[in-house]
């Protein structure tokens, strides 16, 4: 039997190193939160079952708002440690009873799946397993006086990064030996293993692996994170539903009085599904009838912000972003002037951006074709989306 995966993701720090009012896991990090980054990591890792997030009471609204959309855990409150925060979350998992624990810290935004991947193949072979990176730089130990005492061999020396990995019921009993003990001094979960008496094993971390702790890293990061996003794609898509009996429309995922409905398989936003099929050709994914076939049952009256979310998350595991929507509806009623910004917000909302990276337009055919006859809606739509690089 497979064993089964969870991630502790700490987040319950104030990160005072790098000051200001936010945080530093929800400080944004082009233009999306830090946290969100390493939640999404684990959320759609194929090797991941379980994904707990230990944050700080203060932080219950900017939570919400960084991990909308992610098939996760509630998140836990934790303590006044790391620590402690470690062992609030694999506690709240004890009930789970998960075989492996890897444990993150939220600031570290640029982990990659594969050193996940890896962390989880060398837990299985030793019970305990960390990434770390040699040490190129000479190590000096000093005194109080800021006097050198030694050079330590920096073959023997590695700089730990997370995720660490381990064995749940082990890594949670060191945890609760330790709590008897008094010992609330533990850096980082390895250093906790090895008091508890387990043997850990290093397997190569990654260097671009960085937490971010002060303003210089910040600023790194931000240019590093634009950088990777480099594959800029544009998709665009169109789509035509007629009127029928009713009394109001949906129109980016808007409800609409009017004095007529409109006719589709689902409930007929002309206007999402545009969208949708804008954001699937940046993705060259197909279209919106390829995923929810107009002859499958299940979407038979189903509300078009399903198929939306369906095609942001279809970015969102590519590891991608979208960086504007745009939509034209053409019509000659129902009025769209005055749902604008309620579509607008809906649609930010749906597609998790902000309200200023979605435009809404309408107009009118000048009274010809089928829209000009009042026969039905179409709408046009464009996405921008950003992409990590690749071949």
């Amino acid at each position: 039997m497979a064993s089964s995966v969870a991630a502790v993701i700490v987040a319950g720090g104030r990160g005072s190193r790098v000051g200001g009012e936010v945080p530093k896991q929800y400080r944004l990090l082009a233009g999306e939160p830090v946290i969100r980054a390493s939640l999404s990591l684990y959320a759609w890792h194929g090797e991941v079952h379980l994904v707990q997030p230990v944050i700080h009471p203060d932080d219950v609204a900017r939570y919400e708002a960084a991990a909308r959309g992610l098939n996760i855990l509630p998140p836990v409150f934790g303590g006044a440690t790391r620590q402690a925060s470690v062992r609030a979350g694999l506690e709240a998992l004890s009930a789970r009873k998960p075989d492996v624990v890897l444990v993150h810290d939220a600031a570290r935004p640029f982990c990659s799946t594969t050193l996940v991947s890896q962390a989880i193949k060398a837990s299985a072979v030793t019970g305990a397993a960390i990434p770390g990176l040699e040490v190129t730089d000479t190590i000096k130990s000093v005194d109080s006086a800021c006097q050198v005492t030694g050079t330590l061999d920096r073959a023997q020396l590695r700089s730990v990064q997370t995720p660490q990995a381990f064995r749940f019921d082990a890594l949670l009993e060191a945890h609760r030996k330790a709590a008897l003990a008094g010992r609330q001094d533990f850096t980082d979960d390895a250093a906790l293993s090895e008091w508890a008496g387990s043997k850990v094993s290093v397997f190569a971390g990654e260097p671009g692996n960085v937490k971010l702790t002060t303003e210089e890293d910040f600023a790194r990061a931000e240019a590093r994170r634009l950088a990777s996003l480099a594959d800029l794609r544009t998709g665009t898509g169109f789509d035509v539903h007629a009127f029928a009996d009713g009394d109001h429309v949906w129109l980016g995922g808007v409800k609409i009085p009017h004095s007529r409905g409109l006719t589709g398989h689902s409930d007929a936003d002309v206007g999402l599904h545009a969208l949708v099929d804008a954001i699937l050709g940046a993705l060259a994914d197909g279209d919106i009838g390829h995923h929810f076939s107009p002859n499958d049952p299940r979407w038979r009256g189903a509300s078009s912000d399903q198929f939306l979310k369906f095609a942001i998350e279809r970015v969102q595991k590519r590891g991608g972003r979208v960086a504007h929507l745009d939509l034209t509806v053409v019509c000659e009623a129902p009025r769209i002037g005055p749902h604008r910004d309620a579509m607008r917000k809906r649609i930010a909302e749906i597609a998790e951006i902000s309200v200023d990276r979605v435009g809404v337009k309408a107009t009118t055919s000048e009274q010809l074709g089928f829209t000009g006859r009042r026969e039905g809606i179409a709408a046009m739509a464009s996405a921008t989306i950003r992409l990590p690089w690749s071949w």
